[in-house]
């Protein structure tokens, strides 16, 4: 069985690396979406103690087969379960964060993987599912879960990729950077914080194949195989969600993100109404180029920013003639001051909430850069509510 699995992972990583759509369901395929509702009853109704929400989640004669200190084996009917959160807990907030990670559809019966993190526990459970679709509806007919410690706080990261598979109007590949992808994640991560991914198009990111070979050994995960199959559009995104928005660079990062209206709609929510910190390396870059704030300056203007010049392009090759701008001259031309070090050297330029990095090396740097800032802010807000009281 795990040799399958992993197989079968291992297809799902080549086919990406290839930069060829995945055949995988939409994000608005019904099934999936039906499926996604079912489990927002789950997670809410046991976010906020909603008795009669959670039920509806679960067949009637669902089992949960469970573990608590000194039982490994915990069986459950759904009235027991439900039980848990109803009387004088109803209505009363446990703390509880949920989110999908995986949803595996076969005809009329899927499997769904899930995280709920329970901050003032310190735990962080992951929960298995399984669902059959009864009289055109789905339902959870089995659960069971294990719990592990975790200092994930359910703050979460947004990463913006984007759609494009060729550079321009023109058919010579592109793609998303892995190793931009996978050394943010991984410390993200590390610090507690939950990454959710994002594209103009949503569904498979094209990642591009000359970087993947480096990292994928290192950091391969099954779960953000699976995010990167499954980006959401931004139709889809709450902004409110976020503390960090951290665009990945590319050779296609300066296509269709950084002329997409409702991207650029949630990077400043969280900027400005968040006080969260909008972040990019390499040819991320190119999607601050078009932020704009409430007052209608731009978000680079007056900023200190790093990225991929164009000077470090090679500009007698075929891809450069189909950029749509010059990332360091329009930054430039918005205001911003372009900064850079030696072409193959990790740099990271920090300007208040602003976090950039000059290439791929950059990204881990960026990455903890943030997660600086988030705990800072954290501690100075903390330290504004204690003083109130």
């Amino acid at each position: 069985m795990h040799t399958f699995r992993f197989l079968r992972c291992l297809a799902l990583l080549v086919a990406w690396l290839a930069v060829v759509p995945l055949a995988l369901a939409a994000d608005d395929d019904p099934e999936r979406v039906a499926i996604t509702r079912v489990m927002t009853d789950y997670f809410d109704g046991s976010a906020f103690a909603r008795p009669e929400q959670l039920r509806r989640a679960f067949h009637p004669d669902a089992r949960l087969l469970l573990s608590r200190p000194g039982t490994a084996y915990w069986p459950l009917s759904v009235d027991e379960y439900v039980g848990r959160f109803s009387g004088e807990h109803a209505g009363t907030p446990t703390g509880r964060i949920g989110n999908i990670l995986a949803i595996d559809i076969e005809a009329d019966t899927a499997t769904v993987k899930a995280e709920v993190l329970v901050p003032r526990q310190g735990a962080r459970f992951v929960d298995l599912f399984l669902l059959r679709k009864l009289d055109a509806r789905w339902q959870i007919v089995a659960k069971t879960a294990t719990r592990e410690p975790s200092q994930h706080r359910g703050d979460r990261v947004l990463f913006v990729l984007s759609s494009a598979k060729v550079h321009g109007a023109s058919t010579l590949p592109a793609g998303v950077s892995f190793g931009e992808v996978v050394q943010a994640w991984d410390a993200f991560r590390a610090a507690g914080l939950t990454v959710d991914f994002v594209s103009p198009e949503g569904g498979a990111a094209p990642i591009n194949v000359a970087e993947a070979g480096e990292f994928r050994s290192r950091f391969y995960d099954a779960d953000l195989m699976y995010a990167l199959a499954h980006t959401a559009t931004p139709s889809q995104i709450d902004p409110a969600r976020y503390r960090a928005v951290y665009f990945v660079g590319g050779s296609n990062a300066i296509y269709g993100v950084p002329a997409d209206s409702r991207l650029q709609d949630i990077a400043t929510h969280v900027y400005e109404r968040n006080d969260g910190v909008v972040s990019a390396v390499c040819h991320g870059t190119a999607g601050l180029a078009n932020l704009r704030l409430s007052d209608g300056r731009y978000l680079v203007g007056g900023k200190r920013v790093s990225g991929y010049p164009e000077e470090f392009e090679r500009q007698d090759a075929p891809y450069f003639r189909e950029f749509p701008f010059l990332i360091r001259k329009t930054i430039e031309s918005r205001g911003g001051t372009f900064l850079t070090s030696a072409r193959d050297q990790a740099y990271v330029v920090v300007d208040g909430r602003v976090v950039t990095g000059q290439n791929h090396l950059s990204a881990r740097q960026v990455a903890e850069a943030v997660v600086d800032i988030l705990r800072r802010t954290a501690d100075d807000r903390q330290g504004r509510d204690a003083a109130k009281r």
